[in-house]
């Protein structure tokens, strides 16, 4: 095989066209066979293989600078500069990370897991070259999806002003995760179903290319006429007229066209914009017909593209999903909002049933923020369905468009906590940090699906300012749902277990790990109160002053950002309140960055388990004893 041979990028320098193309075909078989193992971004990878392979034949890796964005779409990139022997830990505890990682690699020059950043990105890149005298070429990757962000926008606005010299690549597959949406993406596909415009270029090239020496005003005429040509069939104007040379659309699985294209735009002075057309899931059946579900996937069966999924309760996602449906029957103000998400966020469902009242933005999170605060003043109930990494890409709207303004805006804030296998680039552990400061939010967590039913009626019918509520990205617990949803008294905690020895507060899944800890806790004899923290904002002032008058020890749960999260606040609460000799200790996600891997892995290495609580409960109680009897 062929694949065998390669183990760095030089090595493609040998290969001629014919063998690139079978090269191409093993690394699509390697892809479809490791991820049916270990998941990962599959159809991505597998619409970008001639492209990756024609940008390392020609360029200098790691001196040549190819910028992937997200970094979904780089296995193919991973598998020729030297890792294709690591795809079996892909995504796993201490493997392979899912997207572009520069502690892997020296061909890894930059890092994203948010879309819409390698343009801007390229632009730091060459203007870094020029300023330092340096020759080396800057390629960025860009899908057509991405190209929607408002970033990649002003990025874009600002190459074709500056003119360096770099390539930007925009592969367009009509896909990013969901059904692209916007006008961007119609004038693209305009772009590529102009035929006419394609031949008459071609043709006008061939005409000017037999003319021995074109000089002075009959070149400048052929190039007036070329411009009007353009002007008059339409293809690439908007990137023409922000400043980048364009070429396409071109066949992004023609390993030769794309060699040959690549070639010319090298020598344009300027910035270059080469639009390349590919096919999401290219070579695997199953993902060809069904991009959206192939794009992230679990284990699957090759032969017949069957899923492996564990059996067990819904996920939190699919309880919000169906829940919104009935909130929505009821009441038709509720107005559905996803940044390029509606599958991710549990919406498609809610789709279908009000095909009128789900708004899908595209990759444009400020915009989806600021429409809602808009969509609230004139009285409707928008629910800002998002990640909570991506909402911290809202994060000035937020403040500025929907709290400053108290609009009663409902985010839904999914994959709140550790996320898995995404890694670092996708926890959502400091959504907390960020929210809870602003005048004006309510910000709660359930801890178990019919709480957050609950909560999703409370946040409806509430009317007093913007209300979030974070959810987890796992299985719900499994608890039976009341028939009726209940509205929650805004700012109550609940006790969810007794006990006189120590409290341990917590809120959402660290629930369940308290609840095991309690028990390990009670074989020793200590009866260990556990309390449901359900609002981060506004905290339940009265509980909190009862405990501090029982002095009792408190343990503070919770997956997210140990500065600035729960226990942050109640301390700050006690401070505020002059209450001084609370023993309180905090377990929450550490100073630092947790990579990919499972969650139960997350949580070990953030000391996020029930025997860690158990010890530090056990610990605070044995150090009571020593001070109350004088033993120090």
């Amino acid at each position: 095989m062929l694949l065998d041979r390669i183990n760095e990028p030089q090595d493609l320098k040998a290969l001629s066209v014919a063998e690139l193309e079978q090269l191409a075909g093993e690394i699509r078989h390697f892809l479809i066979e490791k991820l049916s193992v270990t998941g990962g971004h599959l159809a991505p990878n597998l619409g970008v293989v001639e492209l990756t392979l024609a940008l390392h034949y020609l360029y200098d890796s790691p001196a040549d600078k190819l910028i992937f964005d997200v970094g979904h779409q780089s296995y193919v990139h991973k598998i020729l500069t030297g890792r294709k022997d690591k795809f079996n830990t892909l995504r796993q505890y201490k493997g392979l990370c899912g997207f572009v990682k520069r502690a892997e690699s020296e061909h890894d020059v930059w890092e994203a897991g948010h879309s819409s950043t390698s343009l801007s990105a390229a632009m730091g890149m060459a203007m870094a070259r020029d300023l330092k005298g340096d020759k080396n070429k800057v390629i960025a990757v860009i899908g057509d999806g991405a190209l929607t962000g408002g970033m990649a926008l002003e990025a874009l606005n600002h190459i074709g002003h500056e003119k360096p010299n770099l390539i930007v690549i925009l592969n367009d597959n009509e896909m990013s995760i969901a059904p692209n949406v916007g006008a961007l993406h119609h004038y693209l596909s305009r772009i590529r179903t102009d035929r006419h415009y394609q031949k008459a270029k071609d043709e006008l090239q061939n005409l000017l290319n037999k003319i021995p020496a074109i000089g002075g005003k009959l070149a400048k005429t052929a190039e007036r006429f070329k411009d009007s040509l353009k002007y008059l069939l339409v293809s690439g104007i908007l990137f023409e007229q922000l400043g980048l040379t364009y070429f396409g659309p071109v066949d992004g699985h023609d390993i030769e066209q794309l060699i040959d294209i690549l070639k010319q735009a090298g020598s344009i002075q300027g910035p270059v914009l080469i639009h390349v057309v590919t096919v999401k899931g290219k070579g695997y059946s199953p993902a060809e017909a069904d991009s959206f579900k192939w794009h992230g996937i679990t284990p699957y069966k090759i032969e017949s593209g069957q899923v492996l999924k564990a059996v067990g309760p819904p996920m939190y996602t699919e309880v919000f999903g169906q829940t919104l449906i009935e909130l929505a029957e009821r009441d038709d103000r509720i107005v559905a909002i996803t940044p390029a998400m509606p599958g991710g966020s549990g919406l498609l469902e809610f789709a279908k049933r009000f095909p009128g009242r789900m708004i899908d933005v595209g990759i444009a999170e400020q915009h989806a923020a600021t429409m809602s605060a808009a969509l609230a003043m004139e009285g409707m109930k928008p629910v800002f369905a998002v990640y909570s990494t991506f909402l911290q890409r809202a994060y000035d709207q937020v403040v500025h468009d929907i709290c400053r303004q108290n609009l009663n805006v409902i985010f839904a804030i999914d994959r709140a906590g550790f996320v898995g296998p995404d890694g670092e680039t996708h926890q959502g552990v400091y959504d907390i940090a960020f929210l809870r400061h602003i005048p004006n939010m309510v910000l709660m967590m359930p801890k178990d699906e019919n709480e957050l039913r609950n909560m999703m009626k409370t946040a409806v019918e509430y009317n007093d300012g913007p209300i979030a509520i974070r959810y987890p990205r796992i299985n719900a617990v499994g608890v039976p749902v009341e028939p009726e949803m209940r509205t929650i008294p805004i700012g109550t905690w609940e006790t969810v277990r007794e006990g006189d020895s120590a409290v341990i507060v917590a809120i959402g899944p660290m629930i369940a790990v308290a609840e095991e800890a309690a028990d390990l806790l009670k074989r020793e004899g200590l009866n260990v109160r556990i309390v449901n923290a359900r609002f981060i904002k506004p905290l339940d002032g009265k509980m909190l002053m009862r405990l501090a008058d029982e002095g009792l020890p408190i343990v503070v749960m919770e997956e997210s950002s140990e500065l600035g999260g729960l226990g942050s606040a109640i301390m700050e609460y006690y401070a505020l309140q002059g209450r001084d000799g609370v023993t309180i200790r905090l377990m929450g996600v550490p100073d630092r960055f947790i990579e990919h891997g499972s969650i139960k892995e997350q949580r070990i290495e953030a000391g996020l388990t029930a025997e860690r609580c158990a010890a530090t409960v056990a610990g605070m109680l044995r150090q009571n004893r020593k001070w109350a009897t004088g033993q120090r």
